[in-house]
């Protein structure tokens, strides 16, 4: 993992619960190398207009009415092209070579085309790159939203039998978080409170195309200083939504239905201006599989933030603290609740101390709901 996650790492964690899809890893060429579905579930580690296109400055946001979620949600997607997460020498014969890093190719680089054309997938690449016959291939990337072209031969591997580049690329995924709001007009909603970004390099993911699950919560492990605890769960059958965005400040969808565990009915959102330190309240499920409610306590407010770590939070709760220790992993998009309005959602905890963490305000979630989305937002 690259050394500015590693020192972040340190200081605290995001808590949303990713596994890798049966074939979200490939050495290409060569088959997948990700764990199969149902394995053990990692962490992802995240560094660091509202309303109808009008900016939330000018616009009565307290007007919005939102539902509070507080339920679990799973998500599976696939990447737009596929995200290079590693290298692997290949052994030739006549010693060690790595076409695709001599050409150029880096880590966190999305290719997006091979040959001209379009990359749907990982398996397409190393189907494509076995075919080769070890004549050169022509890529497509994309690396800091500036796209590249680069011609390189494919090596025979004398070990695998086929031709390979030697990149570990990444095409899919999957993750569990909490909902932070629904919006009642048509049940879109948004979740985690920061973005599904990538385990190997940390970025942002850029998702082609996703499906909402429901989630039944089968454990979870408590947090300790140093360890972050996490919530244990898996995907019930059947899809009941649809993935539209996945952004710096949470993943945005559709529910095909409203959810049958809704907390309470629809409040109105706060503005930034309207947090307060003091008590508060969050709605998250964990091992009984029902939305709770528990006690913390808001801090340390910057309204100038308009990234996922604007206060902080401190879980004052005693059932909480008994069960979990604080906040884990997993309960990423928690709505948070204050003097009857939503004004946010916990994204982050402090892995040395995990009775605190930090919050997103519900202002900078809707700002970056994608456009389509923010249509759907119904005055009252």
């Amino acid at each position: 993992m690259i050394n500015k996650t590693k020192k972040v790492a340190a200081l605290f964690a995001s808590l949303l619960i990713l596994t890798s899809a049966l074939t979200g890893l490939f050495n290409v060429s060569g088959g997948a190398a990700g764990e199969p579905a149902g394995g053990s579930l990692f962490a992802s580690i995240y560094i660091d207009d509202f309303g109808f296109g009008t900016p939330a400055a000018s616009k009565n946001i307290n007007s919005i009415k939102l539902y509070p979620g507080g339920m679990p949600f799973g998500v599976k997607f696939f990447t737009d092209g596929v995200v290079v997460v590693g290298f692997c020498d290949i052994n030739n014969g006549t010693g060690a070579q790595n076409p695709a890093y001599s050409a150029g190719i880096r880590v966190k680089d999305i290719i997006t085309a091979i040959n001209g054309d379009e990359l749907l997938c990982a398996a397409q690449l190393t189907a494509t790159i076995e075919k080769s016959g070890g004549k050169p291939v022509t890529l497509t990337y994309m690396r800091d939203s500036r796209e590249y072209t680069v011609t390189l031969t494919p090596v025979y591997s004398e070990a695998d039998g086929r031709y390979k580049t030697g990149i570990w690329v990444r095409d899919s995924g999957a993750g569990i978080g909490t909902v932070t709001f629904i919006v009642p007009s048509d049940y879109s909603f948004a979740g985690l409170g920061h973005g599904i970004c990538d385990s190997e390099t940390g970025e942002l993911i850029p998702m082609q195309r996703g499906i909402v699950t429901a989630v039944t919560i089968s454990g979870l492990t408590r947090g300790l200083p140093g360890d972050p605890g996490e919530i244990k769960g898996y995907f019930s059958s059947g899809k009941c939504g649809t993935l539209l965005g996945n952004t710096e400040h949470g993943v945005y969808g559709v529910f095909n239905e409203l959810p049958k565990s809704i907390p309470e009915d629809p409040l109105p959102a706060a503005s930034k201006c309207q947090v307060k330190e003091g008590e508060a309240y969050i709605w998250c499920t964990l091992d009984t599989n029902s939305v709770s409610k528990y006690t913390v306590e808001i801090s340390a407010i910057n309204t100038g933030s308009d990234s996922n770590k604007c206060f902080t939070i401190t879980v004052t709760d005693p059932a909480l603290l008994e069960k979990t220790g604080g906040i884990i992993q997993g309960m990423s998009g928690s709505p948070i609740i204050q003097n009857g309005r939503i004004i946010g959602a916990v994204t982050h905890v402090l892995i040395n101390d995990p009775t605190r963490g930090y919050g997103i305000f519900i202002e900078n979630m809707l700002d970056n709901m994608p456009d389509l989305l923010k249509q759907s937002y119904v005055e009252e």
